[in-house]
C-alpha cells in the first residue's frame, strides 16, 4: 500500500482530535498526538504491507486509535494502531492473556508499533442496543469470563488508587471535605487487601466497549458478546463497575429514582459477574472520586456534578 493512498483512509477529523493529545509523560515515552498523526499514514501503509493486509470497510476511530476492516487470505479480520498512551500499554499482553475469552482475539501483534491484528467483530452491534437491566447482565457475564489471575508486568491498582487519592487531598474545591476523606479511608483499607492486585481487570468496560461476534463466527453461543479496548491492569474486580454507571446517565432519572437505579445496575452486574457487592460499591466510590478530579482538570462542571451525585447514591 502507498502512503498516498493510505492518507485517504484515515478520517481528517480523527486527525484532528488526536493532534490534541501531549506527548505521553513516565515510561510510556512516545510522540505528541501531532507527531503520531503526522507518520499514521506511512504506519498504517507499513503494517498493511508488512503483514499482507487489504482494506476490506471504512474506518472507525475512537479517542486514540484507528481500526480498519481488513482481510488476509480470505480471513476478515481488524487492524487497530493506537497512539501511545499509559492506559492503552497493556492491552496486547492482555488480549494474549484472555486469548479471546470473554475478549476480542488477538491475531498478532508489533507491540514496537502499537499495532493489533484482531478477530473482526460487529462494530454495528454493541450493549446499546440491549435495555440497561439486560446490558448490565451481559457486561457482567462478560467481566466474568475475563477475570482471572494477572500476568506479570501489569500496572497495579492499588498505587493508581493511592497517587489519586493523595492527588485529590491536595486539590481544593472538586470534593466535599467528608468524601475526600471517605475516599482516602477506602483506599486505605481496599489497598492493604492482598487480592488488591490479584486480577486481570478490564477497567473501561462501558456499553460500548462491548461488541457481538459476527453471525458465521465459529464461537460458542455464551461467548458472542466480547470486550474490546481494555485498560488493562492488576487490580480488584470490584473496580470494573464504574464505566457501566457513568454511562447511559440519561436513564438514571433524578431523586430517589437516581440513588436506585445506580444501585440497581451496581447488583445486577455483581450477580452476573461473581463480584462482592459491598467491595464494589466500596471500589465504585473510589473510581467515582478519580473521576471527578478528571473532569474538574478538564473543566467539566456538569462531570464533577454528576460524579458527586454519583458518589451520594454509592454511599451507604
Amino acid at each position: 500500500m502507498r502512503t498516498e493512498d493510505a492518507a485517504t483512509l484515515v478520517p481528517a477529523d480523527f486527525v484532528a482530535f488526536v493532534q490534541r493529545h501531549t506527548a505521553p509523560a513516565g515510561a510510556v515515552g512516545g510522540p505528541s498526538g501531532a507527531e503520531w498523526a503526522a507518520g499514521l499514514p506511512r504506519l498504517l501503509a507499513g503494517v498493511c504491507d508488512d503483514w499482507s493486509l487489504e482494506p476490506a470497510g471504512p474506518v472507525r476511530t475512537g479517542w486514540t486509535s484507528l481500526v480498519l476492516p481488513v482481510s488476509r487470505e480470505g480471513d476478515r479480520l481488524a487492524l487497530k494502531l493506537v497512539w501511545p498512551h499509559v492506559e492503552g500499554r497493556d492491552e496486547a499482553l492482555a488480549l494474549r492473556h484472555w486469548d479471546g475469552r470473554g475478549a476480542v482475539r488477538l491475531v498478532q501483534a508489533d507491540p514496537s508499533r502499537w499495532a493489533m491484528l484482531l478477530e473482526a467483530l460487529d462494530p454495528a452491534r454493541d450493549l446499546r442496543a440491549l435495555d440497561v437491566d439486560s446490558a448490565c447482565e451481559v457486561a457482567g457475564q462478560v467481566l466474568r469470563r475475563l477475570h482471572r489471575p494477572a500476568p506479570p508486568g501489569l500496572r497495579p491498582l492499588s498505587e493508581l488508587a493511592r497517587v489519586e487519592s493523595q492527588k485529590l487531598a491536595t486539590t481544593d474545591g472538586v470534593l466535599p471535605r467528608r468524601m475526600v476523606e471517605r475516599v482516602q479511608g477506602r483506599v486505605r483499607d481496599l489497598a492493604a487487601d492482598r487480592a488488591c492486585d490479584a486480577t486481570l481487570v478490564h477497567t473501561d468496560l462501558h456499553y460500548e466497549n462491548v461488541l457481538h461476534a459476527l453471525p458465521d463466527s465459529p464461537r460458542p453461543p455464551a461467548d458472542r458478546w466480547v470486550a474490546i479496548d481494555p485498560h488493562a491492569m492488576a487490580g480488584h474486580p470490584g473496580f470494573e463497575l464504574q464505566p457501566l454507571l457513568r454511562n447511559r446517565a440519561d436513564e438514571l432519572g433524578t431523586g430517589s429514582a437516581f440513588r436506585w437505579l445506580v444501585r440497581r445496575r451496581v447488583e445486577v452486574v455483581c450477580e452476573a459477574a461473581g463480584i462482592d457487592e459491598d467491595e464494589a460499591f466500596a471500589w465504585s466510590y473510589v473510581a467515582t472520586a478519580m473521576q471527578a478530579r478528571w473532569a474538574a482538570e478538564d473543566g467539566d462542571r456538569d462531570g464533577v456534578s454528576f460524579c458527586v451525585a454519583l458518589l451520594k447514591a454509592l454511599d451507604g
